[in-house]
């Protein structure tokens, strides 16, 4: 069986607590997207962990933890997270790579600064952790796929790389220094000395696994809204953020996967540029800002405040569309205990027309939210875990955004961490 858990937003749903939760009865959890641009946040009993690269399930025992063909493998990033959890004191966890995921280079990083201090204030509020220029070298065929450290002719793959690099900065980053091939050779082979014993065909593991009877565990980062075709492009990531694509970068066939969990939040938030309907702003933001997450609502990568908004009922129906969603996780519903009322976005008014329909281009630009405002419940409901013990006015801020999105909220999270949850 496979179960897939992804984002229904712009990211920061409070994936990486339901992975963890999920995974004590998975026997492999793999990231089969996206690289060290974005964290998950995970708190038990070794305490919290912001994770980057490593997946979700590495805190439980007997899990095998994969990072997928479809991931934007950070070298440095990986050594960096797996010497915090020996250092925490979390037993050693079963961890593999597939031989077909791509590094992201230190010069992927550089042009990823570059190119950001370059727009300027046309920016894409990138993380600058080098993903885009990673699936771009990727997509042109001059990425460095995990299986090419150990080839015969990498020597000249890097020189032919270093020679279309350096003419880019040359022409656009002429500050910049060029790229020197012995540095990146010396560095690959660091890294093809210390990766070597992580490496499995994912391929032929997934194909034995499954034909087994085992239980795989998709973990997705970021949000639909973020996946590069179907969401706000281009303000979007360069991987895609959808549950489908977990049957490519997790080398598994799509008719797999049986259940999606696709986690939204009770409010909304987002890190980095783009579209963003039900923002808010001002000490209202503030103060929702500071209410949220275990820590407020600050990029688990870059430390960035989170812009902040209400729930969007149009932007979630859309995001779970696009994952398929079975399961809908509601998380951070604690944090809306201190409001009298609570605004919900049910549609859009878009050029003077009222839609429920999630628009592309300019379109979403010009969006302006048509909210209903329900009645607050006033009190902690943090730690609860049977549905009945909410109250009234929760269950009907629940059940009211579960009409407006028209899929079931199955799991509502009422704290940061894995005990703290509802399932309906």
């Amino acid at each position: 069986m496979v179960t897939a858990i992804v984002g229904g937003n712009w990211g920061d749903e409070g994936k990486g607590k339901l992975t963890d939760v999920f995974a004590e009865h998975a026997d492999y959890v793999i990231r089969f997207q996206g690289g060290a641009n974005a964290g998950h946040t995970i708190i038990n009993e070794y305490g919290k962990y912001v994770l980057h690269i490593l997946p979700s399930g590495v805190f439980q025992k007997g899990t095998v933890n994969i990072i997928g063909a479809g991931a934007a493998f950070n070298c440095e990033a990986f050594r960096r997270e797996l010497e915090e959890l020996r250092a925490g004191g979390v037993p050693e966890p079963d961890i593999r790579i597939s031989d077909r995921a791509q590094l992201v280079m230190p010069y992927h990083v550089l042009f990823d600064q570059l190119e950001e201090k370059r727009l300027g204030k046309n920016s894409f509020g990138s993380t600058q952790s080098g993903i885009a220029p990673h699936y771009s070298d990727k997509a042109m065929k001059i990425g460095i796929q995990i299986a090419e450290l150990y080839n015969k002719n990498l020597a000249a793959k890097v020189e032919r790389i270093c020679t279309i690099k350096n003419a880019t900065i040359a022409g656009l980053y002429p500050d910049a220094e060029p790229l020197n091939p012995k540095a990146i050779l010396a560095y690959l082979a660091e890294c093809a000395e210390y990766l070597k014993p992580y490496l499995c065909n994912l391929a032929q593991t997934m194909h034995d696994a499954l034909k087994t009877g085992k239980h795989v565990l998709l973990e997705g980062q970021l949000g639909s809204l973020r996946d590069l075709t179907n969401g706000i492009y281009p303000m979007t990531t360069s991987s895609s953020t959808i549950a489908g694509y977990g049957t490519v970068g997790a080398c598994i066939p799509p008719y797999e996967i049986q259940r999606i969990i696709t986690v939204v939040k009770a409010y909304s938030s987002c890190v980095g540029a783009g579209p963003f309907t039900t923002e808010i702003f001002g000490e209202e933001a503030d103060e929702l800002r500071r209410k949220g997450g275990s820590d407020g609502e600050f990029g688990a990568t870059t430390g960035r405040p989170r812009r902040m908004g209400w729930f969007d009922a149009v932007a979630t129906r859309y995001g779970c569309m696009l994952q398929g969603a079975t399961d809908v996780a509601f998380s951070l519903i604690d944090v809306l205990g201190y409001l009298d009322e609570i605004p919900v976005c049910v549609a859009y008014e878009v050029n003077g027309e009222r839609t429920t329909e999630f628009p592309s281009g300019d379109r979403l630009d010009d969006a302006k939210p048509i909210y209903e405002t329900l009645p607050g419940w006033k009190c902690d409901i943090s730690g609860i875990k049977k549905y009945e013990d909410l109250p009234e006015n929760c269950r009907k801020y629940i059940e009211f955004a579960e009409q407006q999105i028209g899929y079931p909220i199955t799991m509502i999270s009422t704290g940061p961490d894995r005990a703290d949850m509802i399932y309906r």
